[in-house]
């Protein structure tokens, strides 16, 4: 995935750090060197980085640290909130209401991928309850209605264009009146890009503007554009009133960090990112969330709220009383697996985990987790009742595993595989014996409830070790509050 080389350099330079035996300034200018040269590589502007290095300096002031302070943990928390801060304009963009009526206009340079998004976006809000519509505008490039027509109409999604109207402002308005009589609460409108900046596709992009007054304009732009990124976004934001930023394509191995440094050119937010051509690949962009999976530290309330979505309601409280008690079986894992695949891109679920860091699941390796995750549910689907239920690492004995190898049509050494992951997560899961219950339906609960001695023995070891050690761990816990936003460091938060 895009930025996961930038994750992992700027990963290892911090590990470094908090393996150093004292922290002096050599320490901390070697570490903060190191993430200077990661985030140019990742073609992030030069002036956003420097200013970046020179806020950590003045944060970080080694001389005036007390003794008892944790030197490591105060350099790691201000790099954490100076990529924050490097991504967020602190100002929300407009949020759209559900029955009210809003329209939105997408902007962007041809290529970058605006058209799809549009649909994504009609799509993610349609799930959530709106009733979307899309408007194509676009009368610039052969292909664009009939591009838009078949995305909405696989989404189920009502659209408007035209094959003979060459006014794209006279398309624009017509498509917003129409909708707006239907009751549509969000009017998604479409417009032309171009290869290039220029004149007319500014011109027809204010007229566009005038004449359909939108409640928001989002721009579109593509991940692997590098150090173009701010000059073009700039010069959209000039052209017209842009709330927001919408970064395509982060599942290539571009760059990728020109794009996000766009932030700073239109002083909007970033409120998706798409990571895949797929209509679900589509996530709403949270900064500490994003950073922190950067970072490889996870986001612990991203993840919960996964599984909230995934979970129906009425085994949320069952799933809960199955994490205390910690008798982990072949049933619950086959119901997890289950759980993982409707979460989405398996690489995004991981990226969630604090330890696990993006460059663990590259791109070319998602697609085999998941084959493997489906080939592991093939061969509990030949296992009986007694064991799918049973705790009993010892019933499955030979002739079992003779038996079910046969019946799933897979070797006798897959389904050893299949036994072995079992045991691992088998011991995972035990870790979470004694978990307090929460309320029925309270499933944000679960994180509140996990104590410092249970995420002590969640989270990877090198990861405990860079918040200092269990010392750290309560402490954090105890600065945040509740575990929603005690992940402060894993990007928690409320959203």
């Amino acid at each position: 995935m895009v930025l996961a080389q930038l994750g992992g350099s700027i990963s290892r330079a911090i590990q470094q750090m908090s393996n150093a035996t004292i922290i002096d300034e050599k320490v901390l200018n070697d570490c903060l060197n190191e993430i200077t040269r990661a985030l140019l590589q990742a073609d992030v502007q030069f002036q956003l980085v420097r200013e970046m290095q020179t806020n950590i300096k003045k944060i970080v002031n080694l001389d005036d640290l007390a003794a008892g302070h944790n030197k490591r943990r105060i350099i790691q928390q201000a790099i954490f909130n100076e990529l924050c801060k490097m991504l967020d304009p602190g100002k929300p963009s407009f949020t759209p209401k559900k029955g009210k009526t809003s329209v939105v206009m997408f902007v962007g340079l041809q290529g970058s991928g605006k058209t799809t998004t549009c649909t994504k976006y009609a799509y993610y809000h349609q799930k959530k309850g709106w009733k979307p519509a899309l408007v194509c505008a676009d009368t610039f490039r052969a292909g664009a209605f009939d591009q838009l027509k078949q995305n909405a109409t696989k989404a189920k999604i009502p659209f408007y264009g035209s094959y003979m109207e060459s006014d794209p402002v006279k398309i624009a308005v017509e498509g917003v009146e129409r909708f707006k009589k239907e009751n549509c609460d969000l009017i998604i409108v479409d417009t032309s890009g171009r290869h290039k900046q220029e004149a007319a596709l500014f011109e027809e992009m204010r007229q566009v503007d005038e004449a359909t007054k939108p409640d928001l304009v989002i721009f579109v732009m593509d991940s692997s554009i590098g150090q173009a990124a701010f000059d073009q976004a700039r010069a959209f934001k000039q052209s017209v009133k842009v709330g927001a930023v919408i970064v395509t394509k982060m599942d290539g191995h571009a760059k990728g960090g020109g794009a996000l440094s766009a932030v700073a050119a239109t002083k909007s937010p970033v409120i998706f990112i798409g990571t895949g051509e797929h209509m679900d690949e589509f996530e709403v962009f949270d900064v500490k969330s994003f950073v922190s999976r950067l970072l490889g530290m996870g986001d612990w309330s991203g993840f919960m709220d996964k599984i909230q979505e995934v979970v129906p309601m009425d085994q949320q409280p069952e799933l809960l009383q199955k994490l205390s008690e910690g008798n982990f079986t072949l049933r619950i894992m086959y119901e997890q697996f289950q759980n993982i695949l409707k979460m989405g891109p398996i690489g995004q679920v991981f990226s969630m985990l604090p330890g696990f860091s993006a460059e663990l699941m590259p791109k070319g390796r998602e697609k085999e987790s998941q084959a493997k995750i489906k080939r592991y549910m093939t061969m509990m689907d030949s296992m009986t009742n007694e064991e799918l239920d049973s705790s009993n690492p010892k019933l499955m004995n030979e002739s079992r595993i003779r038996r079910i190898a046969r019946g799933s049509g897979r070797q006798i050494i897959e389904v050893m595989e299949m036994l072995e992951e079992y045991k691992r997560l088998a011991k995972i899961w035990s870790k979470m014996k004694g978990l307090k219950i929460p309320k029925k339906g309270e499933m944000s609960a679960l994180s509140r409830n996990m104590n410092a001695q249970h995420m002590s023995k969640v989270l990877p070891p090198q990861v405990l070790k860079q918040i200092g050690g269990m010392g750290g761990l309560q402490s954090l816990m105890k600065q945040m509050g509740s575990a929603k936003d005690m992940m402060g460091m894993f990007g928690g938060g409320d959203k």
